[in-house]
Order: structure tokens, then sequence, then C-alpha cells
């Protein structure tokens, strides 16, 4: 049904590239597309699906696209999808959007807020939401492929549409890759992406050069110890109270080892030990999430890491056999970067297209990461470009300001963005830049 439907819209699409079609034409006709690009809005919010484990959404964001004319390959790297078009000889553009949502009951209060439950891949069943804004990004890339059907008279070369799977997760960009990602459809000569951002106006297109986000490494510990009953701990190694010592010895990592000029995060997000009140369990463990801006600092953080609980092991006197056992980098991103010579040229569009008054310049707040960057950090590297787009009406933003009602942030259950401005702002500029770096 989906795709029977969508052909008839593909052809009048066609239709309408045959003619005149300036960029003041643009932000008119993604207004008449919007009813459509709502609706499939509502259709990703309510129905989301965690990290791997996207099939329903990866076939209905595959289908959208093979319906306007994209060739369509699904199960890229697991759940991915890359949609081609050839439109004569020219530069490859890869435009990604991520796909996955996040264990999190929502509560919202949209009236379409999902109320789906999944079984994730440890075997546990859980709320899913969509709360980082993945289903604004599936549904601008549909945006985009629609306009830029439309004005196949006005770019040639090749389009690479990329929904990438299990973002939240850090791994989706690096299992397309692996899994032949460019060795299969060709290597791009650029690749962008972008992100609604909740904290920000709705509809300003925010991005700087360079640094964008941080790296990110996740760590497990496992603490081990000498089970013993709660009455008796001097005959056993309790591990909760050794887990708790690595925990704060970990805090001198940045506090005392990283220079303060230098950003950097060690932030233990999980403590498990124990089944019981009087039990002295035989094992504890960590879960820790790393970020640096610089490849020397996450060096420096992952090695200081492992010093630290195996040392600390040793001092309470373990064997060196049941020494803590540290996995470094279990899911990683290096940071990403904006390529210099590539986000100056889309500037320059940007301002021209969009309006100063409709740009900001991105100031990092929060050490935030991306696998974004295993698209264009291979061998030779592909420029990146990465911006976000502000998501939150500006009279909530002042509200909030002026002691009103908090504007919830991403991963929160009380997520949610203004759907129309974002996606008609996302698609207008992500259709400009692949104009530019497509143009006849």
């Amino acid at each position: 049904m989906i795709k029977t439907s969508l052909l008839a819209i593909a052809v009048s699409l066609s239709m309408a590239s045959g003619g005149a079609y300036a960029y003041d034409d643009l932000k008119n006709d993604i207004a008449s597309d919007y009813g459509y690009l709502s609706d499939l809005f509502t259709h990703f919010h309510k129905n989301p699906e965690l990290s791997y484990l996207e099939n329903e959404t990866s076939k209905r964001l595959g289908a959208e696209l093979e319906a306007i004319g994209f060739d369509v390959t699904v199960g890229v790297g697991g759940t991915g999808v890359v949609a081609m078009m050839k439109n004569g000889e020219g530069p490859t553009v890869l435009v990604r959007a991520d796909m996955d949502g996040l264990p999190v009951q929502e509560r919202s209060g949209l009236s379409y807020a999902s109320t789906v439950k999944q079984v994730n891949t440890y075997g546990d069943e859980v709320s899913v939401m969509h709360a980082c804004g993945h289903d604004m990004h599936m549904t601008s890339l549909v945006g985009t492929a629609r306009r830029l059907v439309a004005m196949r008279d006005k770019w040639q070369g090749t389009l690479m549409l990329v929904g990438q799977p299990a973002e939240e997760r850090i791994g989706g960009a690096k299992a397309m890759i692996e899994d032949g990602l460019y060795e299969r459809f060709g290597r791009p000569d650029y690749a962008l992406a972008l992100h609604v951002a909740a904290r920000q106006p709705a509809g300003k297109i925010i991005y700087k050069s360079g640094l964008t986000y941080s790296s990110s490494d996740s760590v497990n510990i496992r603490v081990f110890g000498v089970g013993a009953h709660g009455a008796a701990p001097h005959t056993g190694k309790d591990p909760v109270v050794l887990a708790s010592q690595i925990v704060l010895a970990l805090q001198t990592l940045v506090a005392r080892e990283i220079s303060p000029l230098e950003p950097g995060v060690v932030t233990v997000g999980s403590f498990h030990s124990g089944t019981k009140h009087n039990i002295i369990s035989e094992y504890a463990d960590l879960q820790l999430t790393v970020r640096s801006n610089d490849e020397a600092v996450r060096a420096k953080l992952l090695a200081g890491i492992k010093r630290i609980a195996e040392n600390m092991g040793r001092v309470a006197g373990l064997p060196e056999d049941r020494l803590p056992k540290v996995d470094l980098s279990i899911a990683a991103t290096p940071t990403t970067v904006n390529d210099s010579d590539l986000t100056k040229r889309l500037d320059a569009v940007f301002k021209r297209e969009l309006g100063e008054e409709n740009l900001q310049t991105l100031v990092q707040t929060t050490m935030g990461a991306e696998d974004f960057p295993y698209f264009t950090r291979v061998n030779p590297p592909v420029p990146g470009f990465y911006f976000a787009v502000g998501g939150t009406p500006q009279a909530d933003l002042d509200a909030e300001k002026n002691g009103g009602p908090a504007v919830a942030g991403h991963h929160s259950p009380l997520f949610k963005i203004a759907p129309e401005p974002s996606i008609k702002a996302g698609v207008q500029a992500m259709t400009v830049a692949v104009l530019d770096l497509m143009k006849k």
C-alpha cells in the first residue's frame, strides 16, 4: 500500500522537475509537503524500536525511499538502510539519519506518545521511546529525498541515503562500514548528517567548523571478591567496598591527572552487586562512560582506568588472577569534527539561502557523542559536516528562563520537539547543502 501510493507521488514529483525551479520555491514546496511528512513523523514516533532491533523501522524507511525512485538495500550492518540514486556524472553525497529509539517510558503528554514495549538484546522487556529525535531525523531524510527527486534537473551525481541503526549504542555506523558499505555502494565524496536540538530555538540551524561532539568509550569493570556471610566480613573479600574505592579513585583521573584546560569525563553510570542484605557477594560490576575532546586525553583516561582498577585490587590483597577485569571501549566512537573547507562552503550556502537570522554558531555545552565519524574517518578521509536543528519554540525557552516549565532535554521521558518548524528547517537546510555539493 505504501509503495503503490508513493509511486504516484513520485511520478508527479518527477514531472515537476521538468520546469524551472528556483531556490525561492523550495520553502513553499516543503510547506506543501509537510502534511505527508507530519503523518510519517507521527508514525515513527509512535512506533520506536531499540538499537539493533529496528526491523520494522528500516522496512518503512526503505519503502518510503524506494517508492520515490531510489534503489534500496535493507540489512546493511544489521538493520541499516542504503538508498542509492544516480543522476548523471558527479560527486557522491552520503546523507545519514539514525533510526533507533531508547529504553525510556514516554511521559511527554503528546497525543501520539509511544506506548511500545520491546524485548531488548539482553532478553528484558522494556518501554521504548524516541527520546532523542531520531524520528525527526528519518522524516527529514525522507523530506529531503522527496525534494531532490523533484529537483533532479538541478543536480548531478549519486545520492547515498543511509538509515543507520544503533546510534544510541554507538555501534551502528561502524557495523555498516564493516559490512562493506563503501565497497558495496561506493565511497562518498561528502558525508552529511543532522540532529534536532531540544534546547535550541525551533527552526534554527546550528553548526561550527572543527570539533562538534566529544569521543565516547563505554567501559565495563568486574570487581572480584571472596563471598562470605555479612556478619563475618573478615572471612571474605568484599567487592562492594573495593568497587566503591575504585569509583572514588577514578574521580582523580580528571581532577588530578588531566590538565584543567582539557575537558574529560569519567562517569560510573551503573553499579551492581549482590543478592541479599547479609551476603557478601563474589563480584561487583561497574559500567562507565568516558568522554574527551582529544585523542591523547582519551588514551590517558582509558589507561588510567585500567591502572587504578587493577592496582586497587592489589591494595585489597587480591591475587593476580582475581584482579578487577577491565574491558575498555566495548562501544566507542571518536570525536566528531566538521571538515573546515566543507563547513566554509556550506556556511556560505546557508547564509545565502536560509538567511543569517536563521543560523547560530554551535557552542559545546555538554560532552555528548556521535558515531557519525565512522563514515568520515576512513582512509583517505571523507569530508563530513554535521549540524543541529533547533527543536523547541522560542516562547517555551523564554518561559523557562522566567521561571516557567523546564524544557526537557534529550533522553528524558518528557522529551518532545515542535515537529513542524524542525522538520521544515531540517529538510530545507539539507536540501540546499546537497544541491550545492551536486550542482550542475
